[in-house]
C-alpha cells in the first residue's frame, strides 16, 4: 500500500516580513469606505495594515444615508498612533483619511511630528455627508496649514482638488490638470487628482503631478457615477505601494489597477450606490 508522508511545517519557507503600513482614518461601518477599506486594500497587496481611528461613521438608513459622525476624543487618538508606532519596528508608508474636526488634526499633526513616518499620503478629506459646512471650513483650513505640508503625495477627489486649488468647479481634463498644478504650489511633491468617471471621457481618469512629469492615468470606466470608497481603495493603493518601494508614478499607476478590479463589478446592497470590493485584484 502506498503511503504518504505528511509535510513538516518547520520545513516550510517563511516568506519574509512585509511592509507596514499605518491609516490614520475613520470607522466607515458598513465596511466600505475608510479604515475598513484601507485594511483590505493593504493586505491585497501584500502590505500589513494598522489603524488609528479618528472618528466613527455610519450611514443614517432613515435621513437619505447621511453620514452620523462621532469624533475620537484626540487622546484617543494619540494613544492609538503610539501603540502602531511602537509595537512594530518601522511603519513604511502612512495614510491619512478623514479626520474630521480640528482637534483632530491637532493631535494627528503632534504624532506626525514625534514619529517623523516615511511616505505620508493625504487623501484631503474635507467634508462628508450631513457634515456642517462651517464645521468643514475649519477643517479645511487646518488640514491645509498642519496635515498638506507634511504629505508626499496627496489625492484630492474633484471637490477637494478644487477648494485646495482655490478654483471653480472643474468640468474638465484641462481643469485638473492646473488644479494638480496649483497644489503642488502649495508645496505637496506628488497630486494625484482624482475625477474617476466624472468627466465624461469614458474612462475612469485622474491627473499624476510632480513638478516635472504630469501624466493622464486612465482605465475603462465601469459606470459613470463614482463608486464608494473608490477614493479611499485608490490612496491606500498608492500607500502600500510607496511601503514597498514603489516611486509614486508607479505607486499611482499600480493602485489605478487596484481599484479598477475593486470597482468591476463591486458590491450591491441596499444603499442607492455601489461600493468597492477589493478581493478581485490580481497583481
Amino acid at each position: 500500500m502506498a503511503s504518504t508522508t505528511a509535510s513538516n511545517p518547520a520545513s516550510t519557507t517563511v516568506p519574509a516580513t512585509p511592509p507596514i503600513a499605518l491609516a490614520i482614518a475613520g470607522s466607515e461601518a458598513s465596511g466600505g469606505a475608510g479604515a475598513q477599506t484601507d485594511l483590505k486594500t493593504f493586505h491585497q497587496v501584500g502590505v500589513f495594515g494598522c489603524t488609528a481611528l479618528t472618528c466613527i461613521v455610519s450611514m443614517d438608513p432613515k435621513h437619505n444615508w447621511d453620514h452620523r459622525f462621532v469624533p475620537v476624543d484626540p487622546q484617543v487618538i494619540t494613544d492609538q498612533i503610539e501603540a502602531c508606532a511602537t509595537v512594530h519596528s518601522r511603519i513604511d508608508a502612512v495614510k491619512i483619511g478623514m479626520l474630521g474636526t480640528a482637534a483632530t488634526i491637532d493631535a494627528v499633526d503632534a504624532a506626525l511630528e514625534q514619529y517623523q513616518f516615511p511616505n505620508l499620503v493625504v487623501d484631503p478629506v474635507l467634508i462628508c455627508k450631513g457634515q456642517e459646512p462651517g464645521a468643514a471650513l475649519d477643517v479645511d483650513n487646518a488640514l491645509r496649514a498642519k496635515i498638506l505640508p507634511r504629505a508626499k503625495v496627496t489625492t484630492p477627489n474633484l471637490f477637494e482638488a478644487a477648494t485646495l486649488a482655490g478654483v471653480g468647479e472643474i468640468t474638465s481634463v484641462e481643469q485638473l490638470k492646473d488644479a494638480a498644478k496649483r497644489i503642488y504650489d502649495l508645496g505637496v511633491p506628488n497630486v494625484v487628482a482624482k475625477a474617476g468617471p466624472t468627466l465624461g471621457t469614458g474612462t475612469a481618469l485622474d491627473v499624476f503631478y510632480d513638478g516635472q512629469t504630469l501624466e493622464v492615468l486612465e482605465v475603462p470606466a465601469v459606470g459613470t457615477e463614482r463608486m464608494h470608497g473608490a477614493g479611499c481603495t485608490l490612496a491606500a493603493a498608492i500607500t502600500a505601494e510607496l511601503a514597498k518601494g514603489a516611486t509614486p508614478l508607479e505607486a499611482a499607476v499600480t493602485a489605478k489597477n487596484v481599484v479598477s478590479a475593486s470597482v468591476n463589478p463591486g458590491m450591491h446592497g441596499n444603499i442607492p450606490f455601489t461600493y468597492v470590493y477589493q478581493g478581485f485584484y490580481r497583481g
